[in-house]
């Protein structure tokens, strides 16, 4: 129903599209500006950073449009129209997903996408089968694990009742946290986005792999391949918080 309503205006859905590409697209432009002043960030060069970003953006996007309509639940909750979501006869969460579905997000993609392609065309690497189709799997893990915040973070809105900036610092947030290379932050956060909140999952780990660059923080070669199972390990426990906040939920009373 939402994407009929998104196609029912060709020319203002081309428009909407080309213009969440160039607000998406003024992230890349602040690296950019950054790199017109010095030559490396943190010891990484242009292309290298653009990777990262190409990399993040992109899995990001994914998700993004998959279930980045989360962020209404704790509207719905306080007017009570969430009740009407759980009479009917189809999984709550991909309601909430499907609700409001916005076709727009597509260009968040787009934009993420070229910067990755600009990025696996001019990065100096030794390209292995490995490293070939290690990009593919990190974009993949990646759009999971950015899926699994957005339902833990639906889920923390059902039992706060709102919310929805608390979830957009961890998603939002990562994706930008993540555009940047991990040499330019203090080995803590570095630390705390590997083993506690495994963001560094979706990019950082793979990607020092594939560029030939130590992790800051010391990791085992073997951890570049780990994304899926660290995706899988979100999934899982996003899962498992959702159901919780689903029997947590007690309705508005009216």
């Amino acid at each position: 129903m939402w994407v009929r309503s998104s196609m029912t205006y060709r020319t203002s859905f081309v428009v909407t599209v080309f213009g969440n590409l160039l607000v998406t697209g003024l992230d890349f432009v602040a690296i950019l500006l950054m790199f017109s002043q010095v030559d490396s960030l943190g010891g990484w060069s242009m292309p290298e950073v653009a990777l990262l970003y190409g990399l993040s953006a992109t899995a990001f996007g994914i998700a993004d449009l998959v279930l980045g309509s989360m962020d209404v639940l704790g509207a719905r909750i306080r007017d009570g129209s969430f009740d009407t979501l759980l009479v009917r006869p189809a999984p709550v969460l991909a309601q909430i997903g499907a609700d409001r579905f916005a076709l727009r997000r597509l260009g968040r993609i787009t934009q993420g996408a070229v910067v990755l392609g600009y990025a696996l065309v001019s990065v100096d690497v030794d390209w292995s089968a490995q490293k070939v189709l290690l990009v593919p799997v990190m974009l993949v893990s990646g759009a999971v694990i950015f899926c699994s915040l957005f339902v833990a973070g639906a889920a923390f809105q059902i039992l706060v009742q709102d919310a929805s900036e608390v979830q957009n610092a961890f998603t939002y947030g990562g994706n930008t946290l993540l555009q940047y290379p991990p040499s330019v932050f203090g080995k803590d956060l570095v630390r705390g986005v590997t083993f506690m909140l495994p963001l560094a999952f979706v990019n950082w780990v793979p990607a020092a792999y594939v560029l030939g660059r130590p992790y800051p923080i010391g990791l085992p070669e073997w951890a570049a391949f780990a994304s899926p199972l660290v995706a899988a390990v979100c999934c899982a426990s996003a899962g498992l918080a959702w159901r919780s906040g689903l029997r947590s939920y007690r309705s508005t009373g009216s």
